[in-house]
């Protein structure tokens, strides 16, 4: 089998374009016709490859969100999968999630069930959305799962927006202090070191001295020091890479004050209203569990949920593991054993993520307003500081000349 990519034209004129697997060039054109499609350019593919920057290039979770409902509601008024699939692609107007669309209906009308050809794009549609997708299609209720899985989205598409929203500023604010500090090292220190030794000024104040020293110390082993910089991103981006530091800075990030219960609050939040759409939606419980794992974003909160996952294989319930991992507050395993006992555990879990969401939203705006104050401080003692010693030795031969 190989790639081959084509475009053509619809029988409404309409330009596609899209990637199939076949053996020949011939098979192609049989199944383009077949989809009443008139091939205009075919050709086999040499190898997909994908150049990304971060943050860009990627289907943003705004156009998932509106495909999502949109999908659910024509089917919902009965329309044909594949003509939905067709209409929604027309109207994307984003061009790399267009061709998605287009592959997925592709895939569609070659046999494949909604779930099969989403998988086939991962990057796009992860495993909670290609599990519910799944889920809906067996059990005939497919138009209620992506409503759900819409509402889903866009509440943590919100939730990653106030952490990021909360993150953003003082990550600025300390960027430009670095920058600030930088310059006055590189360029303002040395010229006002220069102006004392032009004026015979051989004895500096202890903090001048002590400021100009940093000063040339930072010029000379500048080379050094951004080579260390540079290392260390690189390591931290290897152990990122790799599960084990994966984990130690996932449980590090966890330990460190006001930043770790966010991170916390923020993990269960996602993980808990995963677990509960996917329970809700009829997915197995072992397969939701193991879904939901990873949406947590913190690895310490994935083992947990892995642990129980392995004791819940065994025949035990939920909450006695999750208790005994060590990473949940007991008000989420008592709130999860009554929703056991009660069999409403979908209904529980809900409550719990709403919950957390406040917490998370009360969480970002005390952070907030802590930081903005905390880090106008110390940029202002570090330019205070230089500034200060930098006056120094200028008021003491105001005085010398006064005394003359």
């Amino acid at each position: 089998m190989a790639k081959f990519v084509w475009e053509g034209t619809t029988a409404e004129g309409q330009v596609r374009s899209g990637v199939l697997d076949a053996r020949t060039l011939e098979e192609v054109q049989a199944r383009l016709r077949g989809m009443q499609i008139t091939p205009t350019k075919v050709r086999k593919s040499l190898g997909q490859i994908e150049i990304r920057l971060p943050g860009l290039g990627g289907v943003k979770t705004k156009s998932l969100v509106v495909f999502t409902r949109q999908l659910s509601t024509m089917i919902d008024a009965g329309l044909p999968l594949v003509q939905c699939l067709d209409i929604l692609a027309a109207q994307e107007p984003d061009r790399a999630f267009q061709k998605v669309v287009y592959g997925v209906k592709a895939h569609v009308e070659a046999g494949s069930t909604l779930a099969d050809a989403l998988k086939k794009y991962p990057k796009v549609f992860d495993d909670l959305f290609v599990s519910m997708v799944a889920a809906g299609e067996v059990g005939g209720v497919l138009d209620t799962i992506l409503q759900r899985l819409a509402q889903y989205l866009e509440k943590s598409m919100k939730l990653k927006a106030k952490v990021k929203a909360a993150l953003r500023y003082p990550t600025f604010v300390l960027t430009a202090a670095g920058g600030i500090m930088f310059v006055l090292l590189w360029k303002v220190i040395p010229s006002f070191a220069a102006i004392f030794k032009s004026v015979g000024n051989r004895e500096l104040p202890a903090l001048t001295q002590f400021v100009v020293n940093l000063s040339e110390n930072f010029l000379h082993y500048l080379p050094f020091i951004l080579l260390v910089i540079v290392g260390c991103i690189v390591a931290f981006v290897m152990a990122r890479r790799n599960p084990r530091g994966r984990y130690l800075i996932d449980a590090g990030l966890l330990r460190i004050p006001v930043v770790g219960p966010l991170i916390r609050k923020s993990g269960i939040a996602r993980l808990t209203r995963t677990l509960g759409t996917l329970i809700a939606s009829g997915v197995p419980i072992l397969d939701a569990l193991e879904v939901s794992a990873r949406s947590s974003g913190n690895r310490v909160i994935e083992q947990g949920i892995l642990y129980t996952r392995a004791r819940v294989a065994e025949g035990k319930n939920i909450a006695g593991p999750l208790e005994e991992a060590r990473v949940f507050p007991k008000m989420v395993v008592q709130m999860i054993a009554v929703g056991e006992s009660t069999g409403a555990m979908d209904v529980m879990l809900g409550k719990i993520a709403d919950f957390y969401d406040d917490e998370v939203d009360a969480s970002v705006d005390g952070l907030t307003s802590l930081i903005e104050p905390m880090v106008m401080i110390v940029i202002g003692g570090m330019v205070g500081f230089v500034l200060i010693a930098m006056y120094l030795p200028i008021f003491g031969m105001a005085e010398n000349l006064a005394r003359r």
